[in-house]
């Protein structure tokens, strides 16, 4: 694969980046509550995207409620409008969609937007839903998904948008072993990748970041990992403790 273009991709390695959003207690994850401290702050923001069940792109990283509210259930068994009438655990924040958020932030800093994805799921139609409400937005934003199949689709159908893809090796992925690792970063020929803090330093990684691919790592959450990630990486995802 060549080398990404610079003019496209290096301004990623000028940021950290707010893990789901600056949260805290009282401050849920992919709030925009959260959104906004990051973008006081000047940080990057990372933000999920799943999907509603009429098709919107929403903040949200679990397929399921039950985590971050008193609803149980799929979070796709409901329709846009549905969701944004659930609150957020012991919070007035409610769930959002990525089109609440782009006018909070209005280009002030950049955003990665991380499209959820598991076997059998119809990630097409995510990623449609992602392009449609970037339509027109000026500020500078990536998006990215363990799933190659995403950074795959927007080269074909929306390359003018960065894509990348996020990995990691233990055993909650998919890329244990290297002939994976080589697979699923060949079918999703990304421009930038995003590495499990815990899986660096890495062979493949140190040899596409001197090559000029820009190297995210996650998630950056203790003085420790966020030393270690600073050795090993060219931009941080940090939450917590984690954070500068």
């Amino acid at each position: 694969m060549p080398a990404p273009d610079p003019a496209r991709v290096g301004w990623l390695r000028d940021w950290e980046y707010a893990h789901r959003g600056l949260h805290s207690e009282g401050v849920p994850e992919n709030s925009l509550a959260g959104f906004a401290l990051a973008v006081e702050r000047g940080m990057g923001i990372e933000c999920d995207i799943q999907r509603s069940r009429d098709g919107c792109a929403m903040l949200m990283h679990d397929w399921e409620l039950d985590r971050l509210t008193s609803v149980s259930g799929p979070t796709d068994a409901h329709s846009a409008e549905e969701l944004a009438q659930i609150a957020f655990l012991d919070s007035e924040h409610k769930l959002a969609r990525l089109d609440d958020l782009l006018p909070l932030v209005e280009g002030k800093v950049p955003l990665l937007i991380e499209i959820k994805s598991r076997r059998g799921y119809d990630v097409a139609r995510s990623c449609r839903a992602v392009a449609n409400a970037l339509e027109g937005y000026s500020g500078r934003f990536a998006v990215m998904s363990f799933d190659p199949r995403v950074s795959a689709w927007f080269a074909k159908h929306a390359p003018k948008i960065v894509h990348g893809l996020v990995m990691r090796e233990d055993e909650h992925g998919t890329t244990q072993k290297p002939w994976q690792r080589h697979v699923a970063f060949w079918a999703a020929r990304p421009e930038f990748i995003a590495y499990h803090v815990a899986a660096l330093p890495s062979a493949m990684v140190s040899a596409l970041r001197e090559r000029g691919m820009p190297v995210l790592t996650w998630t950056v959450n203790s003085p420790e990992t966020r030393k270690h990630a600073a050795s090993h990486a060219d931009a941080l995802i940090a939450e917590g403790a984690g954070l500068a």
